[in-house]
């Protein structure tokens, strides 16, 4: 990780629009409601997610490379933290991003690494509730 906790207000005041790698369809999973916790306070939400779904009327795509490159500037992870170097992997040959989030459980200090060395943002083991209710 290399945004300090003291910069994660400017950080996320920085973007309008979330793009959550994995929003799920199962609202009683993190891996939605966060992301409905983040659009009720004004982030435009975008997701991606294998399966075709309209669960919360999220506009989802099947994958990472489908969402516009404006979207994918900042990028919040609901991933395990074996699949990171993977999702890193996509995110550095895709181009355009310039935050990785991962969500509150997720880690993998290698692929984190990578990412840094290529000028992207990353705060890891975070969840979005939780630092917008610190610091909002």
């Amino acid at each position: 990780m290399n945004v300090p906790d003291s910069d994660f207000k400017t950080l996320l005041q920085s973007y309008k629009t979330i793009t959550v790698y994995g929003l799920s369809n199962d609202p009683i999973k993190p891996s939605h409601y966060v992301p409905v916790f983040i659009r009720e306070k004004g982030w435009q939400v975008l997701g991606t997610y294998p399966k075709e779904h309209n669960v919360g009327e999220f506009q989802i795509f099947k994958s990472l490379k489908d969402v516009p490159k404006e979207d994918r500037k900042f990028i919040d992870v609901f991933r395990s933290s074996d699949k990171i170097p993977e999702v890193v992997d996509e995110i550095l040959e895709l181009g355009g991003t310039e935050v990785l989030w991962l969500q509150l459980g997720i880690s993998h200090p290698e692929a984190e690494k990578k990412a840094e060395n290529a000028g992207i943002k990353v705060i890891s083991n975070r969840c979005l509730i939780i630092e917008y209710n610190r610091n909002f």
